[in-house]
């Protein structure tokens, strides 16, 4: 009987990801027939290459917000952070820090205000969505403090090596995206952390009844939105070579997009972290077409909305169907 369930969840988990990838096939079809109707191209491996590496940011970033959506909550802070790591690093890279130090400095601050994110949701038993909305708020404001709301820029040229380089052709970045998934889906999948989180997401009471250190566990899926949001920004200030302090406004928009279209249920419990990346490159492709065919960005903002709103409603109508 037990073999029975697995085989169906297996076969449940295959069909989510087929459709998922059918859609990305779609999307793609469609808008290669539309540029090639307009005289334009969207087909071409130049802007693949181009698409995947535009939405590393994003990818890397949904990375932890996946994990933390997987335990039932969310985190509206990654934007803020993004923003943060840019001036912060920005501002130690002036001052003469080695890019390496700058690098695991702001990573482990990064991961620091995630974690203190997670302790006033497990110990302090607020809600996701208003501890995060604040600390939102609170490291954005800290970012115009550190430089008084004016940007950096002036860094050495190493800190551009670490995401503009090239392997055999393939942007460093799209290596690490991958490597990056690679070593979390083999985590949620193969340890007990990961089994934990899809538990507490799954129901929170059952995983204390069996031992679970709920807390404990909370606290460390919002360490790792913290570190994957600080990853984010220190790809964004190597690409641009530029830190503003308003860098990542709408990205927690983003990842949650990402994470909804890549199919993990906004309840928790549910999903596959790999498809996120699936999910973020659907956000890519959607962002990167609507530009080639001139959409204005309003209309663009109203499309991806409504995707967003699309996905989650197919979500909500699989529970009431599995119900």
């Amino acid at each position: 009987m037990k073999n029975a369930k697995n085989q169906g969840a297996s076969k449940n988990i295959d069909i989510q990801s087929l459709s998922l990838y059918i859609g990305a096939i779609l999307i793609f079809v469609v808008f290669t027939g539309l540029c090639s109707a307009f005289g334009k191209s969207f087909c071409t491996l130049g802007n693949m290459k181009n698409i995947i590496n535009q939405s590393a940011v994003i990818a890397v970033i949904a990375i932890g917000q996946s994990i933390i959506i997987l335990t039932g909550g969310i985190d509206l802070s990654v934007g803020s952070i993004v923003g943060f790591v840019g001036i912060f690093g920005g501002l130690l890279l002036k001052s003469g820090v080695p890019v390496t130090l700058v690098v695991l400095i702001v990573v482990v601050t990064g991961c620091l205000i995630g974690i203190i994110n997670g302790v006033f949701v497990s110990y302090g038993k607020v809600p996701s969505f208003i501890v995060t909305l604040g600390s939102m708020q609170i490291v954005r404001g800290l970012t115009m403090v550190l430089n008084h709301g004016r940007p950096v820029s002036g860094f050495p040229s190493e800190l551009r090596m670490i995401v503009n380089t090239k392997v055999m052709g393939i942007p460093i970045s799209i290596i690490y995206v991958f490597l990056l998934y690679a070593i979390m889906i083999t985590v949620m999948k193969k340890t007990r952390l990961g089994r934990w989180i899809y538990a507490i997401g799954g129901n929170a009471n059952a995983a204390k009844l069996a031992g679970i250190k709920i807390n404990k566990i909370e606290m460390i899926a919002y360490g790792f939105g913290g570190l994957f949001a600080s990853i984010g920004g220190i790809f964004l200030l190597s690409r641009l070579a530029y830190a503003d302090p308003n860098a990542g406004s709408g990205y927690e928009l983003d990842a949650i997009a990402a994470v909804v279209i890549g199919g993990i249920a906004l309840s928790g419990g549910k999903g596959n972290i790999g498809n996120t990346l699936v999910g973020a490159l659907i956000l890519g492709m959607l962002k990167c077409g609507l530009q080639i065919l001139n959409v204005p960005v309003y209309f663009q903002t109203i499309i991806i909305g409504m995707t967003i709103i699309a996905a989650v409603f197919l979500d909500k109508a699989k529970e009431r169907k599995a119900e």
